[in-house]
């Protein structure tokens, strides 16, 4: 969409998971809303039109699947307030003019925030020319969360997790403005009704126990070689692999002409079906795909975290006992065993029937309902003049140079 809007989803595309959760907001906003609202997703980093900030997307898809222990230096690097306050300044003052552009075009009443470093880049177009309007920041980590991801100059921030919520605190979030709901699960997950016979028949599949193998939209990790090792141990199961937009794997096991009840996909748009067909979820650990299994009501296999962010959702899965964690491929076939045991498999269902909230998109959009109904309301003195950390006069020379360029 473009024009303006009432809610402008800001995001940046290093993983399909921001994406996402912006597409499952929009969703839940049109049947909230009636369709009544207009909403658009942009992409603020590539906006930005820096070197190294709008490449940001393709550099995220090399340094987690090729360049991981790079990828984790640079987390533990930025991992404080004052260090992502200082490098925020400087990207919104080179790409100032972009981004007020971009707010002046959409003129939104809510801007959405669904990725940990552009809602700092949104409030300081905010503040330069003094723009109506509130800014939502939604939380897409789970446990382990970047520094970047705590910013007091939001209106809200809304947390999936009790721990998410506890370790914004501690970095100096008022409870005033965290909101603890639940995950931006896309509604059509807990919309499907379809039994799993009846999934299996509309994907025409086999009726026979089934495995999802699926290594996140980008397609990390060795995905193929665990494929091959599950097909070995268990050529009686189906297995369906979703390799998302890893199109070398995808050309690999396509083939190879491996067993005759494995399935191979790329990037999909009918993951609730393929869970719902499913008896056992493998995946790593990023937050989209492991929370739609649990929505879906689906024991997981956690294969391994694709950087320091995704460490604790393996933590997660573990304390509340809703699936395993294995590194290895052998360490997997000896968890699909152990959960595909009758009475282990009924436990283990149960207890994610409390797990986490079905309705989390939902209850997201019911806050930001609330959010638009407060636009144009004056804040309190001390919550307006929420501001960046000041640059030191290397930073404000280096400021000048790149005006001049």
């Amino acid at each position: 969409m473009t024009g303006a809007v009432d809610v402008l989803f800001a995001i940046s595309d290093t993983g399909g998971g921001h994406r996402s959760a912006a597409v499952a907001l929009s969703a839940a906003l049109d049947r909230a809303s009636n369709g009544t609202l207009r909403w658009s997703i942009d992409d603020i980093l590539r906006r930005t039109d820096l070197p190294g900030v709008r490449g940001a997307p393709d550099l995220y898809d090399q340094l987690s699947t090729r360049w991981l222990r790079l990828y984790d230096l640079t987390f533990q690097l930025t991992n404080a307030t004052r260090t992502v306050d200082v490098l925020s300044r400087l990207v919104f003052m080179t790409a100032r003019r972009n981004l007020v552009q971009l707010l002046l075009e959409r003129r939104p009443r809510l801007v959405v925030s669904t990725h940990p470093l552009v809602h700092r880049l949104v409030v300081a177009a905010r503040q330069s020319r003094r723009l109506p309007f509130r800014v939502v920041t939604v939380v897409t980590d789970l446990v382990s969360l970047h520094a970047s991801w705590t910013y007091p100059g939001v209106d809200l921030a809304l947390v999936p997790t009790d721990e998410a919520y506890t370790i914004m605190y501690r970095r100096g979030m008022r409870p005033s403005k965290m909101q603890r709901t639940g995950f931006p699960v896309h509604p059509k997950f807990a919309d499907y009704t379809a039994t799993q016979h009846e999934a299996r028949q509309a994907l025409a599949l086999d009726q026979r126990f089934t495995i999802l193998v699926t290594a996140g939209g980008v397609g990390s990790g060795r995905l193929g070689e665990l494929v091959v090792e599950l097909e070995r141990a268990f050529p009686e199961k189906q297995l369906l692999v979703v390799t998302g937009k890893n199109r070398a794997t995808y050309d690999e096991l396509i083939r190879r002409h491996g067993s005759p009840y494995s399935h191979i996909y790329g990037f999909v748009n009918n993951m609730e079906a393929l869970m719902a067909a499913s008896d056992l979820v493998v995946t790593k650990a990023g937050p989209g795909t492991l929370m739609e299994a649990l929505v879906m009501r689906k024991p997981v296999i956690v294969t391994e975290a694709v950087g320091m962010q995704e460490q604790g959702n393996i933590d997660f899965v573990l304390n509340y006992e809703l699936g395993l964690f294995c590194p290895t491929n052998e360490r997997i076939v000896n968890a699909v065993r152990e959960l595909e045991a009758p009475q282990r498999y009924a436990e283990t269902v149960q207890r994610l029937a409390g797990a986490v909230p079905r309705d989390g998109a939902a209850q997201i959009a019911r806050v930001l309902l609330g959010q638009l109904s407060l636009v144009g309301e004056r804040a309190p003195a001390e919550r307006r003049r929420p501001r960046l950390l000041p640059l030191s006069p290397w930073g404000r020379r280096l400021v000048r140079r790149r005006r001049r360029q």
